[in-house]
């Protein structure tokens, strides 16, 4: 039986980002599996940028059909399911659990949820979305980290919890609470952008978008004169995500623009 062995090179060449580099040789290593094998492969967790680049890759193969599975449809994190073209899914098999964190009373961040996981030694590729509700906070993972999740997250913070199975049927969507507020901006550039939305000066901004903390609609920007559009996501390490809405322009040409701050 021969084998088929994909030209790795050929998939990268065009990709800048090292990162991406990495999630995509991954990525053809299963694609490689399911076309020699004939099983079902999936990835880990991909953010929203990872995985259009990951379609990018999969809708050059006839051969193979994939799904990709979050929870929920609104699910900003999924897997992906990669199979042979003639296979029918099982949903029921999907490789992924859902568990509850609860019996605790202070109010904590999707940043204390995900610190105390990451704590326990567990990859960031194993998990997806952190719903957090009124006392509560339901967690999306791999199977294969659930048990230990179980079994060794007894604390947030300092607090004592509790956690539990729950099921994909029980999963509620969040609802985001944001501030908004309106700048102006000489300019659309991602450093004008990112320095009037949060209060920062230009060269501020600019360090941001040179260290690599920026992202458009969750790919990594490092240019300063990218030019962001109206519904366009921009997130900031250490400052969080928001959504820019352009409104027009003011009596002196300026960008007259809604920023919606995420809480």
């Amino acid at each position: 039986m021969i084998l088929l062995k994909l030209n790795r090179e050929k998939y990268i060449e065009n990709i800048q980002d090292k990162e991406q580099i990495i999630n995509i040789r991954r990525l053809l290593d299963k694609i490689e599996i399911v076309l020699n094998d004939h099983i079902v492969q999936y990835t880990d967790f991909l953010g929203p940028y990872e995985i259009r680049v990951s379609i990018s890759i999969l809708n050059k193969f006839e051969d193979i059909a994939y799904s990709e599975f979050g929870g929920l449809k609104s699910s900003e994190r999924k897997i992906i399911a990669i199979y042979p073209h003639y296979y029918i899914l099982d949903e029921e098999g999907i490789d992924l659990n859902y568990l509850e964190i609860y019996d605790y009373s202070s109010k904590f961040s999707h940043r204390n949820f995900l610190g105390s996981i990451l704590g326990l030694g567990i990859n960031r590729e194993k998990i997806g979305d952190i719903l957090i509700h009124e006392n509560y906070a339901q967690i999306v993972v791999k199977k294969e980290i659930s048990d230990f999740i179980l079994i060794s997250l007894n604390k947030v913070g300092k607090e004592n919890v509790k956690v539990k199975e729950t099921t994909k049927e029980d999963l509620l969507p969040v609802i985001l609470e944001y501030k908004e507020s309106i700048i102006t901006v000489s300019s659309l550039r991602l450093d004008n952008i990112v320095s009037g939305a949060l209060n920062l000066s230009r060269k501020e901004g600019q360090k941001l978008i040179n260290m690599d903390f920026v992202k458009v609609n969750w790919e990594t920007i490092n240019r300063f004169h990218k030019e962001v559009e109206t519904g366009d996501m921009v997130s900031v390490r250490g400052y969080g995500r928001f959504i820019v809405n352009l409104l027009g322009r003011t009596r002196k040409d300026r960008f007259r623009i809604s920023i919606q701050l995420f809480k």
